[in-house]
Order: C-alpha cells, then structure tokens, then sequence
C-alpha cells in the first residue's frame, strides 16, 4: 500500500511538472512556477525544476531566505517551497519574490511578486472565564517564557523536506471554528483566529499531518497541552488543547501516527482539537493543505 501511495504521488508531481511547463517559461533550462496572487494568510508553493542538477538554491519571501531541499523524479530535479502570508500581520498588495538558483556554476535570478488579495472573514464572540482573556499578573512571566519558546519553534528550520502534500488530517471531527476568525472574548476584539478547531471528545485520538520530528510537547497557559512538529524546511504542525501526550521532544513521527489525546486544557471553552500551521514563521490557514494537491497550491 506504501509502495502504491508513493507511486501515485510520483505521478502527480511529474503531471504537475508538466503542466507548470506548458505556461512557465524559466531561463537556462530551469523552470520556475509560483501563483500570481494568493489570499490574505493563504499557503501557496513555489516549484523550481530543472534538467541539470542544482548547485544551490535560495528562496527569499517575506524577510526569510529559505533553501528547499531537492528531490529527482522522471530524471529531473525538483525543488518545492511552501510559503504564505498571516492573517494577523498580512496587508493586501504585491509582496517581492526573489529566487535564486545556481546550476553548472551559472546563476539565474528571478525577481518576481505575488500579489496578495484582501478576503474578508466572519466574527466570532466567546465568552470565557476572565483570567483567559486578562490574565493575572502571576502568571504573565510564564506566558512571556511560553512565547518566547513557541517563537523559536515556529521558526525552526531543518534541510530536509519531510512533508507531502494533501496533509493527513489529525481527527475525524467536523470543523467548528476556521482560520481568520475576528474573535470578540468576552466582548473585547482579540486577534483572529489563526489555525482550525475539529470537534474531538476528550480521549479522541489526534494524528500527526505529515512525517516529522517533535520540537516543543509541553503546557502552555494559553494552548494548554501542546505539541509542535517540525516538518522540514520550515514547515511546523501546532497541536493545542491536548489531554495526553503520546510523543515526546524528539520523538521522530509518522503521518497518521497518534501523537496525544484531544481534551480541553488551557483557553477552551470545551474539548476540541486547534491545529495551526507554520510556514516559515506565518501562520497560514491550514485548510488548503488538506484539500490541494501540489499542481493547485501553485496556480
């Protein structure tokens, strides 16, 4: 079955190569694909192939240079960031894209943008307890230590590419609340809501999205239980809310693989699921992830 997934996934990406092809013109034998446009905290992919091994590579984007790993497939050399803008910080308008790629000792640079569209989100009013949405001065210098270590995950980067595309959803469960939200806690506008919450009863089973190798499992103030993954090139799974952990700092992980137990510890209203993705640092919608394939995050 592993085997069969592998091949299917092989084929889509040689299919998607050749369709990036058909509209994408790249010097010196290397073709570029990236989308003109993306939403307000979208994910998107940016695909370099090229007949001819690459020297190096570097993708700039957003303040950060990102260096994807690279895969061969059909004799040629395939290179795929994931990139994406947050919803918190992002505005509407082009954003600069700049590649790099060296091949043969020669170097091709593209300067390029993607611009990104405004969307408009729906609001969403909570009320809870008011030491979650104010709290006490006792526990301030925790929340500060919590940031300051879940920033550091975020930004985590690890040269080999782990993740593949559609992802793994974690649970079973319908999706409550969705990425953007303008939350107003206890009549008080927060910032949006940066990820998705799934129905899941307490004890249900939550799933690692894609292979990789757990950076953060600890309690948080705000994310209760949390465990963050480290799926390559800058790519990172947040879990909130857990009752149980089942892996650990370390712990390298499976797609599919059960890594705790959904619950509802640290700033819930009941038990569910919060998953966030970052990529590169941004906070993107996950949703996307889990219905495009390669070829889609790219147009």
């Amino acid at each position: 079955m592993k085997r069969l997934a592998a091949v299917l996934f092989t084929c889509l990406v040689i299919t998607a190569i050749s369709q990036a092809e058909s509209r994408t013109d790249g010097p010196k034998g290397i073709v570029l694909a990236h989308p003109e446009e993306a939403g307000m905290g979208q994910p998107f992919l940016v695909r370099l192939t090229s007949a001819r091994a690459f020297d190096r590579l570097s993708v700039h984007w957003m303040g950060r240079v990102v260096v994807p790993s690279v895969a061969q497939w059909n004799q040629r050399h395939v290179a795929i960031a994931m990139l994406g803008t947050d919803v918190l910080t992002i505005k509407s308008g082009p954003q600069p894209l700049l590649i790099r790629a060296w091949s043969g000792g020669k170097e091709t640079v593209w300067h390029r943008s993607v611009t990104i569209v405004a969307r408009s989100y729906p609001r969403q009013e909570l009320t809870l307890p008011s030491k979650m949405v104010n709290p006490p001065g006792a526990e301030l210098a925790r929340i500060k230590a919590e940031r300051i270590r879940t920033q550091t995950a975020k930004n985590t980067w690890s040269d080999q590419r782990f993740w593949q595309l559609p992802f793994h959803q974690p649970v079973g469960g319908k999706i409550t609340s969705t990425y953007g939200l303008q939350r107003i806690l206890n009549g008080k506008p927060k910032d949006p809501h940066r990820g998705l919450d799934f129905r899941a009863p307490p004890g249900t089973a939550v799933e690692a999205v894609a292979d990789g190798r757990v950076i953060l499992a600890e309690s948080h103030y705000y994310a209760g239980n949390a465990i963050y993954i480290d799926h390559g090139n800058g790519v990172i799974s947040l879990y909130f809310h857990l009752s149980e952990f089942e892996v650990f700092q370390g712990d390298s992980v499976k797609r599919g693989q059960i890594i705790g137990r959904a619950g509802c510890t640290g700033r819930a209203t009941g038990p569910h699921l919060h998953l966030s993705i970052s990529a590169q640092g941004q906070l993107v919608d996950p949703a996307p992830l889990f219905e495009q394939t390669t070829d889609q995050l790219i147009r």
